[in-house]
């Protein structure tokens, strides 16, 4: 009698706990894309590196790495998109003047925003 009683309870509260996980997960998967802006860089992209990891189960984002030469010295800087059925990537050439927004992360800078320039 008592196993009868406990098991579904036992099964519902795992159900309650993985989809509580679950979403929690999704809202920090679709953070990703937003960094906050705190530096601002400019240089000229000197190597692009584009790849898709798995962010949690069925989950990916799409990671653009930039070397960017700026006036002092030469800086990774990484753009992160959550894979959704309506995702635009952006393209970067090699060459290009960019201007980035983001912030510091250790040695690599996160960005979210980017202009395309010449610049003077």
């Amino acid at each position: 009698m008592v196993t009868a009683i406990l098991i579904p309870i036992i099964c519902l509260y795992f159900f309650w706990l993985t989809q509580k996980e679950r979403k929690e997960h999704d809202k920090k998967w679709l953070s990703m894309s937003h960094v906050h802006p705190e530096a601002v860089l400019t240089g000229e992209i000197k190597s692009i590196v584009e790849e898709k990891e798995r962010f949690y189960y069925h989950r990916y984002v799409f990671v653009q790495i930039l070397q960017i030469q700026t006036d002092a010295k030469l800086i990774t800087a990484k753009k992160i998109t959550p894979i959704t059925e309506s995702v635009i990537t952006e393209s970067f050439q090699i060459g290009e003047k960019i201007r980035i927004i983001g912030k510091w992360d250790g040695t690599k800078f996160l960005f979210s925003q980017f202009e395309k320039h010449e610049f003077k």
